[in-house]
């Protein structure tokens, strides 16, 4: 019988972390919410399931950074000499929240259109869908809402929490960054998602942004109505559009 060993330090929550920016967040409280108390409490003291699994897909164009993302979270290191993914790849970190352990699947999908096939098998059954687009490429931002739609067809979107994820902030000057902000502050309302900027080459901001992420992961059993992802009325119904088109790659 193999033991695993302690949860890391850092990856054990205890307080909700707070946003990045009250306007583009779905929680502003600064607790967790008292039915997730109460089911990490009864999770505790053995009365339900000790151990799960969540799982996390990373989404977004070509050459983003979703890759430099993940390993400067999982592993804290940054490699320049960037080789795109094929298919799918996939990490596991373990956390532990208000001290129930879990383990998080972290799966990074491949940008490239020719393998939009293979990647979208992984997404079903994703909890949290990060879109990463490039805040010096307001066309990877553009493309946000495709790549939404694409997770949505795998998945059921009153269960899914949402983040808009901005990289490579390093590079941009304030002034640049001023201007793109703003449009993706407007499309995570739109889309109901929390928005963060972060930066895989210096670490800013991301160890929050993930964990920010594994903290709204309810237990099973807890769903709080501000703590889905709903398409409202200005989203175009993705969901809907999703089950009818039908993809052409892979061809």
């Amino acid at each position: 019988m193999s033991v695993l060993p302690p949860v890391r330090r850092d990856r054990v929550i205890a307080q909700l972390p707070q946003c990045f920016r009250k306007e583009a967040a779905i929680h502003t409280k600064n607790d967790f919410n008292n039915k997730v108390k109460t089911a990490c409490q009864e999770q505790r003291t053995g009365t339900v399931g000790r151990f799960k699994i969540s799982k996390v897909i990373v989404v977004g164009d070509l050459a983003v950074g979703k890759t430099c993302l993940i390993n400067r979270f999982c592993k804290d290191t940054f490699d320049k000499n960037y080789k795109a993914t094929i298919g799918v790849d996939f990490e596991m970190e373990r956390f532990e929240v208000l001290g129930v352990p879990f383990s998080l699947q972290l799966w990074d999908t491949a940008g490239q259109e020719r393998f939009k096939c293979i990647a979208s098998t992984y997404y079903r059954g994703a909890q949290v869908v990060i879109i990463v687009f490039d805040v010096n490429d307001i066309a990877s931002l553009d493309h946000a809402r495709q790549w939404l739609e694409d997770a949505l067809k795998e998945n059921d979107p009153t269960a899914v929490q949402l983040f808009l994820v901005g990289t490579k902030k390093d590079l941009s000057s304030p002034a640049q960054y001023s201007q793109i902000e703003q449009d993706a502050l407007k499309l995570a309302n739109e889309i109901q998602a929390e928005y963060w900027a972060v930066s895989s080459l210096t670490g800013e901001r991301l160890d929050f942004n993930t964990s920010k992420a594994v903290a709204r992961l309810p237990p099973k059993g807890v769903r709080d109505e501000k703590s889905v992802y709903r398409i409202n009325s200005n989203s175009n119904n993705l969901y809907a559009a999703s089950k009818k088109k039908q993809s052409n790659c892979c061809q």
